[in-house]
């Protein structure tokens, strides 16, 4: 019998420090090893991520993931972008994700399928991602995007995205403000790299009454870290940290170990958890979390 996983949202609403990891599903049906690292966390966090064909790049889809993490004992958060669903799919996604004990959802618009491994294939878009945490607050409220009424209405915690380190940051304030009001309960960033001026950025959006996990992504070389300053917007890892990877040789993964900690305990008095994302290095969560003190 599947055991009831402790949920994300009882974490945040008692105001304890919140930690969440991200896994990219395969691309392929092959699950073992997502699953025995993800079997080694149960109970050292409090949500699991499960990407919806990130990069436009395609994968096993992300809600039988999420049911398997949640057969685990996690309390997944599914994550739907807008890029391959009408609203008539994506409310039945959301019905039936509900069904399989799922109740955290980030509402992301997703990259254009041109970046991806499939570029012919046509967007749908048929909603932004501010339109979808409305349309997930329909459902909750027991009513579709008609306004038809649901026998049985869902019981989703929305979450949002958000840059910390755009510039200018005034838009994004602009936007954090639309999405709270599209009902977000939490919002999960983009990679921080600055403290300080993810300090400011708190600061800014303290008075909003939200749930805010600062963004760690992993990095395991120096290469990794200039992609991302050169192709990820609202992403700027200093240079001290690309010459610190860069001066650890074959050893960068373990430096960007040390980076990820550090940057934990930096942000840590400013926000309400932490988010971390360790693409093609998941087998160093368990030890990012020890050193860290968080789980």
């Amino acid at each position: 019998m599947t055991r009831e996983p402790s949920r994300l949202k009882d974490v945040l609403d008692r105001k304890q420090f919140a930690v969440t990891v991200e896994y990219n599903p395969p691309k392929g049906t092959n699950v073992t090893g997502l699953l025995d690292n993800a079997r080694q966390l149960v109970g050292r966090v409090h949500g699991v991520n499960v990407t919806d064909n990130t990069a436009a790049v395609v994968r096993a889809g992300s809600l039988p993931v999420c049911r398997l993490l949640y057969e685990l004992g996690h309390d997944p958060v599914m994550q739907l972008t807008c890029r391959d669903r009408n609203r008539i799919a994506m409310q039945s996604d959301l019905m039936g994700a509900h069904l399989l004990g799922i109740r955290n959802v980030l509402c992301l618009t997703g990259d254009y399928p041109t970046v991806g491994d499939h570029k012919d294939a046509k967007p749908v878009y048929d909603l932004d991602s501010v339109q979808v945490m409305q349309l997930v607050q329909g459902l909750n409220d027991g009513r579709d995007m008609a306004g038809n009424k649901l026998d049985g209405a869902t019981a989703f915690q929305i979450g949002a995205a958000v840059t910390p380190e755009a510039d200018p940051l005034g838009p994004m304030l602009a936007k954090f403000e639309v999405k709270v009001k599209a009902g977000a309960g939490f919002f999960q960033t983009q990679a921080i790299y600055n403290p300080e001026q993810f300090a400011s950025f708190m600061t800014a959006v303290r008075p909003f009454k939200v749930k805010v996990l600062a963004g760690i992504l992993v990095l395991r070389n120096a290469k990794m870290a200039e992609f991302m300053n050169a192709h990820i917007p609202g992403v700027s890892v200093p240079q001290a940290m690309i010459d610190e990877l860069r001066a650890a040789g074959d050893k960068s993964e373990d430096a960007g170990v040390e980076i990820a900690v550090r940057t934990i305990a930096a942000v840590r008095p400013h926000c309400d958890g932490v988010h971390i994302m360790a693409i093609k290095a998941t087998h160093r969560l368990g030890e990012i979390l020890t050193k860290s003190g968080i789980g």
